[in-house]
């Protein structure tokens, strides 16, 4: 994309790789592949269509045929290596349901996957009761990983008899024992998988995941006393698999390597114990490459999906080789890079506070002093004096602040000065965009006056990484990318928390404390997408100021651009999210309609009114917990 093509500001082809353009009217449209070829589909077409069919923002929108594309994408990359390594055994991939839990969503990775013997990984007896409830096929996968009770034993020893390919996947010294016991009691072997802890760390969120002090596997005495009660158990043919853990989001390719050629050398030496190991699970780490830069940050990588498949398996194939042993079969857990690219988060912008005035504020000869030199910054105002000038007008505005409050001056000087400050903020903004070298110092504090738009979602609700760990999404409007947008700004959310905003943005040209954006007009539905929202988000939502999950549509896109909606969830209603903080919605409407009974006998209520607050009482408690027009 051009500097000065439409949209080339928000860094769209960077990050978007390929799956989204800005259309000519304006609007962002959706890219999908297809055996006739590649489909456009305009999002803001796609937003108005739902909302007609009463499906409001915020609204999460899942694209199946992403779901799909990204299957066939890493499944793809993997047979592809493996074909140009001469590599001697397959591939199984495996999806983590802790990343998505949500039913529609597992059931199409389930799809989507068989043609790949596609499996699932679980970390609880949920997760593993959802996995049961799905018709894997045969060669899949179902890796149970995390801490296990008795119950989840059982029923992962039970599973086998359906026809499961089941793998416990021990996490320390005492499950093996209730492992043993468990599978004596039942008289059913199990398929054991054992979870290692490497040496190697990785950087970035999830480096805590990785090294010699993660929470997660067994180090290399605790692997040898495995090995050693399975030998005296007659158990050790039972061990099939070998994993470890990296983390959600690996960004260097090196770690990776790594990484895997450490796990190989365990491999090698729990098979020269005697373990007859199928399969090297490597776990998750393939990363998303949020802010397109392509470099090792906590927020990008510096690798392909290729160069990912390709490294594991050379990494695998020279270790066995070397060793000379059979090739196993590889396993991977990428959860984050197969369901973050198909969902995005589509919501409206409610109200703006501006934090710059256009227009002229007259002061007087008789105004107070500091109001007067306030005023004649602008006399001097130039590129080469932008610092001067910004520390002037910010001083005097101080200066009037504090002659309020030590009531020196009245309320409209601090009007006024309010008013002006921002006036000259507006003109340095101005001065600024010129050609001529402005320190950062005055970009960062221009940048702090950007103006705030306010937005129909919960960053704790549907955005929680966000807010937790910085986590960067690209976010964009979707309509009037061929307009130059005027304002920089900051989204707050709908909560009533100072914590409810979004305040990093993914630009063209790198990452910016604010996001440029339009100027509102009269009545307008300005809409904004929030990009790769599909792994974790859902899951980790919270009911800050109890704002419930939003409405969910999922859309398959079809070849001629049209799509069909395949599957709704409405969000929740008050009455839902009430429930969850253990209140009984009845019981609330009856204490209520008793309060109104009250009124109408003392007669500060008419029937009518009675009437009138009883229907908006109702109707709230069975409404949408977000702002409805």
């Amino acid at each position: 994309m051009e500097p000065d093509a439409p949209g080339a500001i928000y860094g769209i082809e960077r990050w978007g790789k390929g799956q989204f353009e800005v259309l000519d009217n304006g609007n962002i449209g959706l890219i999908t592949h297809h055996e006739q070829g590649p489909a456009t589909t305009d999002l803001t077409e796609i937003l108005h269509s739902l909302e007609e069919r009463g499906i409001a923002s915020p609204i999460l929108l899942r694209v199946a045929n992403s779901l799909k594309s990204r299957i066939d994408h890493i499944n793809g990359n993997f047979q592809a290596a493996i074909k140009d390594l001469d590599y001697k055994a397959e591939y199984r991939g495996v999806f983590p349901v802790k990343v998505n839990q949500q039913a529609h969503v597992i059931e199409k990775i389930v799809e989507y996957g068989s043609p790949y013997h596609y499996g699932l990984e679980v970390g609880s007896k949920p997760e593993l009761i959802i996995a049961l409830s799905q018709r894997l096929s045969v060669e899949s996968l179902l890796i149970c990983n995390g801490i296990k009770d008795s119950e989840f034993i059982n029923l992962a020893l039970l599973s086998r008899k359906l026809g499961f390919n089941t793998i416990i996947v021990l996490e320390s010294v005492s499950e093996l024992e209730l492992v043993l016991k468990e599978s004596k009691k039942l008289k059913i072997r199990p398929a054991l998988g054992i979870r290692i802890k490497l040496n190697n760390r990785i950087t970035g969120n999830w480096a805590s995941s990785s090294g010699d002090r993660s929470a997660f596997g067994l180090s290399s005495p605790d692997v040898l006393h495995v090995v050693d009660r399975l030998k005296a158990e007659g158990f050790l043919d039972c061990l099939q698999l070998q994993h470890f853990h990296l983390g959600s989001q690996v960004p260097d390719i090196l770690d990776v390597r790594r990484s895997t050629a450490e796990a190989c050398r365990y491999f090698v030496e729990l098979r020269k114990e005697g373990a007859p190991l199928q399969y090297i699970d490597l776990g998750g780490g393939l990363g998303i490459d949020y802010t397109g830069e392509h470099k090792s940050t906590e927020n990008s990588i510096n690798y392909t999906t290729g160069e990912y498949c390709n490294n594991i398996v050379e990494a695998v194939k020279n270790t066995m080789d070397d060793a000379g042993q059979a090739h196993p079969i590889i396993v991977t857990e990428s959860g984050r890079a197969t369901v973050a690219y198909s969902s995005m988060l589509l919501f409206n912008i409610l109200d703006v506070t501006h934090y710059n005035d256009d227009a002229d504020v007259e002061i007087k000869d008789d105004d107070a002093r500091p109001l007067r030199d306030m005023r004649d910054v602008a006399s001097y105002l130039t590129p080469a004096r932008l610092q001067e000038c910004l520390n002037d007008v910010t001083f005097y505005r101080d200066e009037v602040r504090r002659n309020f409050g030590r009531g020196e001056s009245g309320l409209r000087d601090l009007a006024k000065a309010e008013k002006l400050y921002l006036h000259l903020i507006s003109k340095m903004r101005k001065v600024a965009q010129s050609d001529e070298w402005i320190s950062e110092d005055v970009e960062t504090a221009l940048e702090a006056t950007a103006d705030i738009y306010h937005a129909n979602f919960s960053l704790f609700q549907s955005l929680p990484d966000v807010w937790a760990i910085d986590q960067l999404h690209p976010i964009i409007p979707i309509q009037r990318l061929n307009e130059e947008p005027t304002r920089r700004a900051i989204l707050s959310d709908i909560t009533c928390d100072s914590d409810g905003k979004v305040d990093q943005f993914v630009l063209a040209d790198g990452i910016s404390s604010s996001l440029p954006i339009h100027v509102l007009s009269e009545g307008e539905h300005y809409s904004l997408a929030v990009f790769f929202v599909g792994a974790y988000q859902e899951t980790l939502g919270d009911l800050h100021n109890l704002f419930g999950d939003t409405n969910v549509a999922t859309i398959e896109i079809q070849p001629d651009g049209d799509f069909n909606l395949i599957h709704e969830v409405e969000g929740d209603t008050i009455a839902e999210v009430l429930r969850y903080v253990e209140y009984d919605p009845l019981a609330m409407s009856n204490s209520f309609k008793a309060m109104v009974e009250e009124a109408v006998s003392k007669k500060s209520l008419t029937l009518k009114e009675r009437k009138t607050m009883m229907t908006a009482f109702k109707e709230s408690l069975n409404g949408y917990t977000y702002f409805e027009h």
